[in-house]
């Protein structure tokens, strides 16, 4: 049977060999690799994107209003329209 690269824990055998601040510098560089593969949107990217945001939740809102509308015309037909006794 081979041994796999990390343990019953999930952790790689690098962080297992690692001391506890040896693990925090791994962290560390970890993060540092991960944020220089960040791009950062052009202005009109940005603009772009947040009008597709802002579409998108008024088209939301729209359905929204009307299923409550609907629903609310079953309910009133289901249990009656009226509220008042006499």
């Amino acid at each position: 049977m081979t041994e796999t690269a990390s343990s019953s824990s999930g952790r790689p055998k690098q962080a297992r060999k690692l001391g506890f601040f040896g693990r925090i510098a791994l962290f560390v560089r970890q993060v540092i690799g991960e944020l220089r593969k960040v791009v950062t949107p052009t202005r009109q990217e940005l603009v772009n994107y947040t009008l597709v945001v802002l579409a998108f939740v008024v088209v939301m809102m729209v359905v929204v209003f009307i299923l409550d509308f609907l629903f609310g015309i079953g309910v009133g037909w289901v249990f009656g329209g009226s509220t008042t006794t006499k």
